[in-house]
This record gives structure tokens, C-alpha cells and sequence, in this order.
């Protein structure tokens, strides 16, 4: 497996799709002077998939990396600094084969982004990921990141009953 930077003149405005299968999620509910999480589990496993864009106009200064075999893009992660804050924001991070994951693959992209963030001296990194995506909660954490916040309605007003509420992750990089 090699680890490349994408040029953003070849892959910019490129849509990528996910897809996951979860068993349960994490449950974000009030409770007295705050807010309880706890894991809890699905009838029946659940199909997801969402679909984004490479190097966004939001985006401040992306920059791209690519897990490839040979000519086969296994993988993309995806990042940008946030000067107005000093973090480093990542879009993007995903292995796209269920048979591609658990070797690896995301934990290199997850390296090369971590490397440029720190290079850029931001003094934190910051994603968003779905209270349904317990894999990728599992890699943030495993990867150092921990839960700083949550949108009980970002994407919709029934994200809590979908199960799908966006969660901020983030990984202090300085003291």
C-alpha cells in the first residue's frame, strides 16, 4: 500500500460515496445539568451511506492523500486548516471496501493527516461523524480523539429518532 497526495485539479469537485453496516449507536439524551450518552443496540444491523465531495468550496486549503494498491484507490482522507481557530478540520477520512478495512488502510491516511496538521501548528483536530457510525467512533477513538460536542438536528429534525445525530470528535495536538 502506497500513501499519495491527490492533486486537487484531478480529483476536486469528485463525489465519493460510504457505505457502513452498524448494529447500534450511540443514544445523546438530557439529563439533569447536562446530556447522557450510552451505546445502545439496534434490532437489526443497519445499512448507511452518504455521499461527499472533494476538495469543497468550504473548505479553506484542502489537501487530499490516497491509500492506493497499485492503480486501486483503497481509500481517501481529506483536511484543512481552520485559521480562524487554529484547528485543523478533517473532511474526509474512509476506506471504501469493508474488505480494505481492519489492515490498516485508515490509520496511515489517519498518520498523513495528523502529520500535516501538526506541521501547520494547529493545536487541535476536529471531525464530525454520526452517532450510528460506531466503527468510525471506535477508529477516532483508538486514534487518540474523544467526544467535544454534538448537533441533536443538524441534518434533520429527526436525526435523534433516526439515530443519526452528528457528533464533534476532536484530539488536542498542543497544550
Amino acid at each position: 500500500m502506497e500513501i499519495r497526495r491527490l492533486d486537487k485539479n484531478e480529483y476536486a469537485g469528485r463525489e465519493i460515496t460510504v457505505r457502513y453496516t452498524t448494529s447500534g449507536y450511540l443514544d445523546i439524551s438530557p439529563c439533569d445539568g447536562g446530556f447522557a450518552l450510552r451505546r445502545m443496540s439496534l434490532a437489526e444491523p443497519m445499512q448507511k451511506s452518504f455521499t461527499d465531495t472533494l476538495f469543497s468550496d468550504w473548505l479553506e486549503a484542502p489537501l487530499a492523500y490516497g491509500a492506493f494498491e497499485g492503480e486501486k484507490l483503497l481509500g481517501i482522507a481529506e483536511g484543512s486548516p481552520e485559521s480562524w481557530n487554529n484547528r485543523w478540520r478533517i473532511s474526509n477520512i474512509c476506506v471504501f471496501e469493508a474488505d480494505d478495512r481492519g489492515r490498516g488502510v485508515g490509520s496511515a491516511l489517519m498518520e498523513r493527516l495528523m502529520a500535516e496538521a501538526r506541521r501547520s501548528g494547529a493545536r487541535m483536530a476536529v471531525l464530525e461523524t454520526q452517532s450510528c457510525n460506531e466503527s468510525a467512533v471506535a477508529f477516532y477513538k483508538k486514534h487518540g480523539f474523544e467526544v467535544i460536542g454534538f448537533d441533536l438536528f443538524a441534518y434533520t429534525n429527526d436525526d435523534p429518532a433516526r439515530h443519526e445525530v452528528r457528533i464533534e470528535i476532536g484530539k488536542k495536538l498542543t497544550e
